[in-house]
């Protein structure tokens, strides 16, 4: 498993060879720097960090300094652990992973933090229906949840009932997106389809082989 860490950059379409609209998203991915490289004799297991994005020296901790300085790289933003032995293999302290580790036809997963849309109710969040009739001036309950569990028997809630509450802001991971366009000289990676997060959010890319 290899992959490269992202940012997104806006959604368009593109048109095929038959004419047909496709709706794409455009990322930024790369180019990382490898800031690290675990072993199984030093860290207990095989991976390779990466780090994207360049930070401001003064907003970046002394002992991070010391961690890229290490790596011969300027302090980054983003640092991403990605595993698979012959992916790690193939990288060097220092080296640099770009767009290029991808091809245009196959399919890749990226995750990344949903928007979050505050606390919202049960329509909303759940897709409820609502309760009551909207005629006859019932108009103050429509887009209630209603009956959440029985009275005296079980006297709770159980664990698990949807209800209103916090949406969005978590990692989610799309599957088996696939690769249009590949442009190396941007460094610029066009998916099929809709990835997580607003714009501007980082992304991770990763290719299942």
């Amino acid at each position: 498993m290899s992959g490269i860490i992202g940012k997104k950059i806006a959604m368009t379409s593109l048109f095929d060879e038959n004419g047909k609209n496709i709706p794409v998203t455009i990322v930024e991915a790369g180019p990382c720097v490898v800031t690290q490289v675990r072993t199984v004799e030093k860290d207990g297991y095989v991976a390779a960090q990466l780090g994207f994005d360049d930070a401001k020296e003064k907003n970046t901790t002394n002992a991070l300094k010391g961690h890229f300085k290490k790596a011969g790289t300027t302090p980054k933003r983003k640092l991403v652990e990605f595993y698979g032995e012959e992916f790690v293999n193939s990288l060097t302290l220092g080296g640099e992973v770009n767009v290029e580790l991808f091809n245009e036809g196959e399919f890749v997963s990226v995750t990344g933090t949903s928007k979050g849309k505050g606390f919202q109710g049960v329509v909303k969040r759940h897709g409820f229906g609502g309760v009551g009739q909207a005629t006859h001036g019932q108009h103050n309950r429509l887009r209630a949840p209603g009956s959440i569990g029985a009275g005296s028997d079980p006297s709770r809630v159980f664990k698990g009932m949807r209800m209103a509450g916090r949406m969005g802001g978590k990692q989610v991971t799309v599957q088996n997106l696939k690769v249009l366009k590949v442009d190396t000289e941007k460094n610029l990676l066009i998916v099929k389809g809709a990835i997580p997060g607003p714009k501007n959010s980082y992304v991770i890319v990763r290719r299942w082989k």
